[in-house]
């Protein structure tokens, strides 16, 4: 049994070549490493952060078709989004869950004379014009039609003023109607993301991982890698380079001598929020609809909190990321309108985040209409004593897709190799997803079984948080030549041997990559000062920190959590810590 360790020490720089390179590990990079090493193929893939910490942790946290998408005429898009929505609900089981979501609409036919304009132009024009039922009926019909080959969810259905307050009676009374149909949300983007990662390295040791190694320059005798921990740097050789770095994909080809302008991302911020009246009035829905300004924004519920999100603005990759002030009003706005009677302040706020989409250059074209699909560049890449080798850039790409946009990049690397594709990952189940229980009576099976050793009140919960490589995580927890597991103190959501196998087994190298990657604690709000003291006690001995580096971690969770987060860590609540 492989487990996901770093290996920027050891297993790369004393083999510093390999057939690819991937640079960037985001969903993206991480699916097509997966690929690649299913093929057999020698591969590389670094991060300069930790694994999924860029775009692809700043989610809404939803799999979805994109049925916004078909104003844009992004048809391909939208079947490929649907037809991998469908497939990932059946291969990721244990992380990505039918989502039922309603819009609730204002006007009948209001929007059926912009909407050509809007599709033609790609400019929503002088005034926004909302979206009326019968234009949102005629998308609905349309995303149907896209999901009837190998539907996993039920069809749309539209309900009238009364029957729509009826089933949410704290929405909007000026609503006219209600469109609900189904996506799928994705419970931990982060933690689904190491599980692709995970299978790419089970293939063999022909795949190999590191985090926290940055490309820091390029020249015909390799890519200059930089270990961002220790400074330590070597050459690298590779035929082909593949950058996957999303929106930092032209300053990473700036960083290696080969400038571009292909990227034009936009900010999309997110806050979560502990309101357990907002909680109970979405009625477990997402709720999916138009903000005045044509922004589509949503409010669904996960993990017992409320995310609501998303902005759209352009964004200076040179400058830092921050959900602000002004976006947070936005949300409060939004919340306003589509729930007027729940009250929602700052104080509700347990974490905030934000991203930048890698969307491609898009100069006045209007960010909400900016595609969303993605293609690859190429470049001839100069190398000392051999045949040029290529260098790719992605250029797009989302959650949804992950899995088909690496298979099609993929294959175009296979190509340049030469090689021939020996396995496809359509219908591959995905690490824990792996017989992952797919009914009650199925699931009290499996919780049973593995109840005898760590109670079945606990089995479930592992299950749920790790699908069936929850069985590993038992097997460590109950290894008698360890010590006795127990709760954490300041969060007995988790334990301490459970803590020792994330930090032994899945590449943690700082202790906020427990916080925001290994577990959903910062996520749901229960990180509290008491706590990063536990886990930094905890984490130290199996990764060799001593005191020093054990403050200095607790140091810099703490600067990220307050300053990129909005975390106020004297203010988690009891129920908080105990929630996650």
């Amino acid at each position: 049994m492989s487990f996901l360790n770093s290996q920027t020490s050891t297993a790369i720089p004393a083999h510093p070549n390999a057939q690819v390179l991937i640079i960037g590990a985001g969903i993206n990079g991480i699916a097509t490493f997966r690929d690649l090493a299913l093929q057999g193929v020698d591969v590389v893939i670094v991060e300069k952060n930790d694994f999924v910490s860029g775009a692809s942790s700043a989610s809404s946290h939803m799999i979805h078709g994109g049925v916004r998408y078909l104003e844009n005429g992004e048809f391909r898009l939208v079947k490929e989004s649907v037809t991998e929505r469908n497939s990932l609900l059946k291969i990721a089981p244990h992380y990505v869950k039918p989502l039922q979501t309603t819009i609730p609409i204002f006007s009948t036919f209001s929007g059926v004379m912009a909407a050509p304009l809007r599709f033609l132009t790609h400019k929503q024009g002088a005034k926004h014009v909302e979206r009326g039922a019968m234009l949102i009926k005629l998308g609905m019909m349309i995303y149907d039609a896209f999901s009837r080959d190998g539907g996993t969810v039920p069809r749309h259905e539209f309900k009238g003023r009364a029957k729509a307050l009826a089933a949410l009676p704290l929405l909007n009374p000026g609503l006219k109607y209600t469109a609900t149909y189904y996506d799928a949300a994705m419970h931990d983007p982060e933690r689904l993301a190491l599980d692709v990662l995970r299978d790419g390295l089970d293939a063999g040791p022909h795949a190999r991982a590191a985090n926290y190694v940055e490309a820091a320059g390029m020249d015909e005798n390799g890519v200059l890698l930089r270990n961002t921990i220790t400074g330590d740097e070597f050459r690298f050789q590779a035929d082909v380079v593949v950058n996957t770095s999303g929106p930092w994909t032209d300053l990473t080809n700036s960083a290696l001598g080969q400038p571009s302008t292909f990227m034009g991302g936009t900010k999309g911020s997110h806050v979560v929020l502990d309101n357990p009246e907002l909680l109970a009035a979405t009625g477990g829905r997402e709720i999916f609809f138009e903000h005045e300004d044509g922004r589509i924004v949503l409010i669904y519920p996960l993990k017992g909190r409320v995310l609501v999100g998303t902005t759209d603005l352009e964004h200076d990759m040179t400058k830092p990321i921050r959900c602000t002030e002004p976006e947070i009003d936005y949300f409060f706005d939004l919340v306003a309108h589509v729930f007027p009677t729940v009250k929602v302040d700052r104080s509700h706020i347990v974490f905030r985040f934000a991203g930048v989409r890698p969307l491609p250059r898009h100069d006045d074209e209007a960010p909400g209409f900016v595609s969303r699909d993605y293609r690859i560049e190429s470049r001839p890449l100069p190398r000392a004593g051999a045949a040029d080798g290529t260098l790719l850039s992605l250029v797009g790409g989302k959650w949804t897709t992950f899995r088909a946009l690496a298979e099609n990049l993929s294959t175009d690397i296979l190509k340049l190799l030469g090689l021939p594709r020996t396995v496809s990952t359509e219908g591959l189940a995905i690490g824990g997803g792996r017989n992952f229980p797919a009914t009650d009576a199925a699931h009290q099976v499996w919780v049973t079984a593995h109840g005898d050793e760590v109670g079945t009140d606990r089995a479930a919960a592992l299950l749920a948080r790790y699908g069936t490589r929850a069985s590993e995580v038992i097997e460590f927890l109950t290894d008698p030549s360890g010590p006795a597991d127990a709760p954490l103190q300041h969060n007995a959501a988790y334990s301490r041997r459970e803590i020792e196998f994330l930090a032994s087994t899945e590449s943690v190298v700082r202790l906020i990559d427990v916080l925001l990657r290994r577990t959903s604690m910062a996520f749901v709000g229960a990180v509290t000062t008491p706590l990063l003291k536990e886990l930094a006690l905890v984490v130290a001995p199996v990764l060799g920190w001593d005191a020093e580096r054990r403050a200095e971690e607790i140091e810099l969770a703490r600067g990220i959590l307050i300053d990129a987060h909005g975390v106020d860590l004297a203010a988690a609540s009891e129920a908080a810590v105990f929630g996650a």
